[in-house]
């Protein structure tokens, strides 16, 4: 006896059937989502120094100095702050120093007074007298404003960190299937490398070598001739060790 299966009152032929699968396989292939690589787009690279490279630029050093209203000079610690300022000027800036007083403030006058006394202390540091630039800045209300001293300076930076691109959770994506490393990876690393940097040039290239400790260098030579051990013997040891105090 031959049975014939209908599907909603109509003959299931082997020729319906097959074009029902391919059908439903054509579906299937178009509800899938791929992450093809578009031509001429480069890959995101896997290494964290090329996701977030160091780069380098030039931004302002900026000390501000808080002058009371009816002072008009500086306090000890406001002159060796400045006095170390216009140094780290000499090692570090790419250009000369802004003066920045505050005017209509309460302290207009008093922030004159002192930015004269800054004037000088920068000039004793080193500072060439044509170098220093005095402006002035309208505060934002009657409200105490600082003496801002600025120069530019090269510093190191990477980032912003915080992005997330893409999921980092289980998708169809390429990059999740070859375990890829997730875009932010890195990032923190990079920018608190950047941040503790002393000098950003030494990211680029290396410092020149200093001379040689003449002094050393003969007594080692010495030592290596007359056939004695020439290594330093430290005292270190000798001195942490416990007192004997109580035995």
């Amino acid at each position: 006896m031959q049975i014939t299966r209908t599907i909603a009152g109509r003959r299931c032929t082997p020729a319906r059937l097959g074009a029902a699968v391919v059908f439903g396989c054509a579906l299937f292939v178009c509800g899938c989502t791929t992450d093809q690589q578009v031509a001429g787009v480069p890959d995101v690279p896997a290494d964290y120094r090329m996701r977030h490279p160091i780069t380098l630029k030039e931004s302002d050093r900026t000390l501000e100095v808080f002058i009371g209203s009816n002072r008009g000079e500086l306090n000890p610690t406001q002159r060796a702050q400045i006095l170390a300022f216009g140094l780290k000027w000499k090692r570090e800036a790419t250009g000369g120093i802004v003066i920045a007083r505050p005017v209509r403030s309460s302290n207009e006058q008093a922030s004159a007074d002192a930015t004269r006394e800054i004037i000088s202390i920068l000039s004793a540091s080193g500072m060439p007298p044509g170098g220093i630039a005095v402006r002035t800045y309208v505060a934002e209300g009657p409200a105490l404003a600082t003496v801002r001293i600025s120069y530019p300076k090269i510093t190191a930076q990477a980032g912003p960190c915080g992005i997330w691109p893409e999921d980092i959770g289980p998708s169809m994506t390429r990059d999740y299937f070859e375990n890829q490393p997730m875009w932010n990876n890195g990032c923190a690393a990079q920018r608190n490398l950047a941040a503790e940097v002393d000098n950003p040039a030494d990211l680029v290239q290396p410092r020149a070598e200093t001379a040689a400790y003449t002094m050393r260098r003969t007594t080692v030579f010495e030592k290596y001739r007359l056939g004695v051990d020439s290594s330093t013997v430290s005292t270190s040891s000798q001195t942490a060790k416990i007192s004997d105090v109580g035995k």
